[in-house]
């Protein structure tokens, strides 16, 4: 096969792998956000303790974590037909890759949001603060460099999976890689497909990586200090004790020199 015959089929299966992905990989975040910050919330200690509801979410969570890809896709085939009208394709890809990953996600943001300093959350809660603004002031803003890393996790995972669901039609770079480079014994156009996959997940990666980097809070200043410093501001309705000025260069008197008999 030349390469004027693998370019077309190479730029749509790209293009159908980043749709299937970035769509799924959306819905993961905006369904595995909350779930996560939620097994937080209600687990022992947290700010909505309530066991009951942390096991049973957990127990759902672990359930369809447990499931392989493959399983899923076929446990899934009724519900994706009654969603996206069909089964194969990279619209009907969607729906089992945005499942899989959200459970996922969620565990990763459960892991992400626990590595917050609980001091923060004791004082956001000490000065009156609800728990939307615990949430929205300290978990996710603390916790912000570890989330990005772990989409970026997810959305590595997420053309894994896109190029598992080629097996059964779904399009992108697996399917092209299963009817050509496998049925059809064109070893280039598989390698190449490969090589394709490597890079893209390469630049998502350091993507990803950078710009955790870059939110991090790591070398600056932490919260605490700042923390400290309220609780020790003066109480209102008592006057502040001024520091005592520092002695100036002129206002000290030089010492008698010293006779010598």
């Amino acid at each position: 096969m030349t390469w004027s015959e693998m370019e077309p089929l190479l730029e749509q299966a790209c293009w159908d792998t980043l749709y299937m992905v970035g769509w799924s990989a959306l819905i993961a975040v905006v369904g595995g956000l909350p779930l996560g910050v939620l097994l937080v919330l209600t687990d022992r200690g947290g700010v909505l303790q309530n066991v009951v509801v942390n096991k049973v979410v957990g127990q759902v969570v672990n359930i369809a974590r447990s499931l392989p890809f493959i399983i899923l896709m076929v446990a899934l085939i009724s519900f994706t037909r009654w969603i996206v009208g069909t089964t194969i394709g990279p619209e009907a890809a969607i729906v089992p890759l945005a499942i899989g990953a959200i459970p996922f996600f969620a565990r990763l943001v459960e892991t992400s949001v626990r590595e917050v300093d609980g001091g923060l959350v004791e004082a956001v809660q000490a000065m009156g603060g609800s728990t939307w603004t615990v949430v929205r002031k300290v978990l996710l803003p603390e916790a912000l460099p570890s989330l990005i890393s772990s989409a970026t996790t997810t959305i590595v995972a997420l053309i894994g999976y896109s190029a598992m669901a080629g097996t059964v039609g779904a399009g992108g770079l697996g399917d092209l890689a299963i009817r050509y480079g496998y049925q059809r014994f064109e070893t280039e156009l598989m390698w190449i497909t490969v090589a394709i996959l490597a890079v893209v997940i390469s630049v998502i990666q350091f993507a990803g990586d950078l710009a955790a980097r870059g939110l991090s809070h790591r070398g600056r200043p932490s919260a605490a200090p700042r923390l400290v410093l309220l609780r020790s501001a003066p109480r209102a309705g008592k006057p502040a004790t001024a520091p005592a000025p520092a002695a100036r260069p002129a206002d000290i008197e030089p010492a008698e020199p010293t006779k010598v008999p």
